[in-house]
């Protein structure tokens, strides 16, 4: 899954979906920073949050 996690790939926090889609800007180690449409720019510990990979066929 880490491998899908690369800039511009499009994602949701699975506890927060209220945040809506995310782009992911940059991947630097175990950092993830990603800005979400109704919650703006977050930085995410990857080795503790699974964020979903929206695929072309989840609607994004």
């Amino acid at each position: 899954m880490l491998e899908t996690l690369i800039p511009g790939a499009i994602v949701r926090h699975p506890r927060h979906p209220e945040w809506g889609l995310g782009q992911v800007q940059s991947v630097i180690g175990n950092r993830l920073t990603a800005n979400f449409e109704h919650h703006g720019k977050v930085v995410i510990n990857i080795n503790i949050v699974t964020l979903d990979v929206v695929d072309d066929g989840d609607g994004a």
